[in-house]
């Protein structure tokens, strides 16, 4: 991290949370922020749901919500970039303060709820965009009024589905009331239905993942692989926040909302191995949850990942920690004599089931 960085990072950390996060964005639209390029090895280089990739190191959704920063977060290191959630309409989301840092655990709580400038807006910016070596993709939400919340998904796909590379259907944000009823079986088969017909009328189709919620059994874990396969999605991304409590020490831990950092990280390994055990390693997975270091991603990808998701981290470590990462985990792959990420994937999944 450079100087710059640093003390950047450190005036953002004294400022209310949802204030520094504008302000983040801010930086990325006038150029200030650090950015290192793109980062790759024959190593690091692979295919995710048939998009190439440069490295596996992706950003999460949550970051640029609106589809504001695309090109410069295209340029600041990571393999691949989600923006959204997007829902049908425009939406402010939940009440202020919805945000908190729980610094002591490396760890964030939100409550957002979706708030976000609707389809429509999202996919006017991202029509504009410059199509790069580093996929784009977009997070799919529903409205919270909205009287029918599956065909949301849908609509938002329709609507965005020609400027991006890839989808993803968040039905496991714990912030809007009800909506991770949309995992169960049957709910979650015939939404899915309807993601993949308006998949299907995009003149270009493509790659269609699946969001999970870390608080799920293992028997709703089998029943959600087996539809997400026979509904012909593209993978699985494990897992979003949870609502779990566990060990925190911060000030902020009772707060409402999903649980993100490094606290989560154990939980969504543990769901990430056990879905590479269900779909016995075929369908391609996607790491989130608390990582924070090239061990962590690569923890991930010996569990069963593809490829890895950061958000949290960034916050305590600034926006040149996906490059670190990325070169990170080449150092690991070529010190256990790995040509390929793809040697290495699933490899340890039997220490977290």
């Amino acid at each position: 991290m450079s100087l710059f960085e640093r003390l950047g990072l450190a005036y953002l950390q004294r400022r209310d949370p949802e204030r520094a996060h504008r302000l983040a964005l801010l930086a990325l639209q006038i150029g200030v922020a650090p950015l290192s390029g793109n980062v790759t090895s024959p190593r690091l280089a692979c295919t995710l749901a048939g998009m190439p990739l440069l490295n596996p190191v992706g950003l999460a959704a949550g970051f640029d919500k609106n589809a504001q920063v695309v090109a410069p977060l295209s340029r600041a290191g990571f393999g691949f970039v989600e923006v959204g959630a997007a829902t049908p309409l425009p939406q402010p989301g939940n009440p202020q303060p919805r945000l908190f840092r729980l610094a002591e655990d490396r760890a964030v709580i939100n409550r957002f709820g979706f708030n976000n400038d609707g389809a429509e807006a999202i996919a006017a910016r991202l029509e504009k965009r410059e199509r790069t070596a580093v996929p784009v993709g977009l997070n799919l939400g529903a409205n919270k009024t909205s009287e029918n919340r599956a065909a949301d998904f849908a609509r938002v796909l329709t609507t965005c589905g020609p400027h991006v590379d890839f989808a993803t259907v968040n039905v496991s944000s714990p912030n809007t009331e009800k909506l991770r009823d949309l995992q169960g079986p049957a709910a979650l088969a015939a939404l899915l239905q309807g993601v993949m017909e308006a998949r299907a009328g995009l003149a270009q189709p493509i790659p269609v993942f699946l969001k999970i919620a870390p608080d799920l059994t293992d028997d709703e874990l089998a029943q959600i692989a087996g539809v997400a396969q026979e509904a012909g999605l593209s993978g699985i991304i494990a897992t979003n926040t949870t609502l779990a409590r566990d060990g925190l020490r911060s000030r902020h831990a009772s707060e409402t909302g999903g649980l993100s950092g490094v606290p989560l990280f154990e939980k969504s390994t543990r769901v990430l191995a056990r879905l590479s055990q269900l779909t016995g390693g075929k369908m391609p997975l996607i790491g989130v949850g608390g990582i924070s270091s090239a061990e962590d991603a690569y923890a991930k990808i010996r569990a069963g990942a593809h490829a890895v998701q950061l958000y949290t981290a960034l916050v305590y470590q600034g926006l040149s920690l996906a490059p670190a990462i990325a070169r990170g985990l080449d150092g690991l792959l070529r010190r256990d004599g790995h040509k390929t990420l793809a040697s290495a994937i699933g490899t340890d999944r039997a220490r977290w089931l």
